[in-house]
């Protein structure tokens, strides 16, 4: 019995039907946002399946929050997508904001694959309602099905927005501190930064002896999703896109059209390409421009004087921005 099985599948939650019935019984009208907050649980061909949890404590409290997602114990999905891989986290981070991931795997999970299966980490998150099944096809050639997976619903993803938030902010007061130099000062930025990995480098550690460049990776990422959380509001968070004559690490697209854009170039550094980490962040810098990374923004119409640039340069915990 798997989710995308059609046997029991409007067994395992409230369907529409039943949900839309329930409120008309209770007097709660707002159909729209429970659709939002509650609806998207997919199994096998049956779709509109609710969390009966949330339902329940929606139709006596009137709130929507996210009731389900305070229940669970998430400490396991929030180690493996903190601790896993740049892949695992550019994943995440397209998922947050909305986009459709499509992979194969294997719904039959075993929890010993967890440790150096990607696909284990997704196929969990499917089995434990914390992704959908958004659409399902089997490949003619390869006999393998492959999934587009989406986050579950409005409640999955502020589940994972506090995550992340989370990751920083509780472990990290220099964080937040960060994020306002950010839009102001250099100097600030390289102090709080600073301390910003040596209280949260470890944390994004997976405790597997990884390489001195896998390490700042795997903390860069988690940072990139951080970014996207705090700055929401004001900016589209957007990495590892191609502009110019490549792909740049991160863009930050302001959402007001007044606001200034930042492009972010993060490089690791090589004792044999450079003598210091200054010579690391201006290395970064360079090849913002040498691959006109601005492009982009330029073509949305952001004029030159509005775009900042900034290389970050990683040697151990240390980080040295430009």
């Amino acid at each position: 019995m798997t989710t995308t099985s059609d046997e029991y599948a409007d067994c395992f939650g409230f369907t529409e039907e039943e949900v839309f019935s329930a409120m008309d019984e209770c007097g709660r009208t707002d159909k729209e946002n429970v659709k939002k907050w509650y609806d998207g649980f997919t199994f096998g061909s049956k779709q509109d399946i609710y969390n009966p949890w949330s339902i329940l404590n929606y139709l006596d409290t009137g709130r929507f929050t996210t009731y389900w997602a305070n229940t669970s114990y998430n400490s396991l999905v929030g180690k493996l997508i903190r601790q896993g891989s740049p892949e695992v986290k550019s994943t995440m981070e397209d998922l947050l904001n909305g986009k459709l991931f499509r992979t194969q795997m294997d719904e039959q999970l075993v929890f010993s694959q967890l440790d150096h299966k990607i696909s284990a980490i997704w196929s969990l998150l499917l089995a434990s309602g914390y992704l959908k099944a958004a659409s399902y096809t089997l490949d003619p050639q390869k006999g393998k099905p492959e999934y587009g997976l989406a986050l579950t619903n409005m409640e999955v993803r502020l589940m994972f927005e506090d995550m992340i938030e989370g990751w920083f902010s509780d472990y990290s007061p220099a964080y937040n501190q960060f994020i306002k130099a950010l839009l102001s000062d250099i100097k600030a930025m390289n102090t709080y930064m600073n301390r910003v990995a040596l209280e949260t480098f470890s944390f994004f550690d997976a405790g597997n002896h990884p390489s001195e460049y896998a390490e700042p990776e795997r903390f860069f990422h988690g940072f990139v999703l951080g970014l996207l959380v705090d700055l929401r509001d004001r900016y589209a968070v957007i990495s590892n896109r191609e502009s110019g004559f490549g792909r740049y690490d991160v863009v930050l697209e302001p959402k007001n059209t007044e606001a200034p854009a930042y492009i972010l170039e993060f490089k690791v550094h090589d004792p044999q390409d450079e003598d210091t980490l200054a010579d690391t962040a201006a290395a970064a810098l360079a090849q913002i421009e040498e691959k006109e990374y601005e492009t982009a923004l330029l073509a949305k119409g952001i004029s030159k004087d509005r775009i900042r640039k900034y290389g970050f340069a990683f040697e151990g915990k240390k980080v040295m921005i430009g």
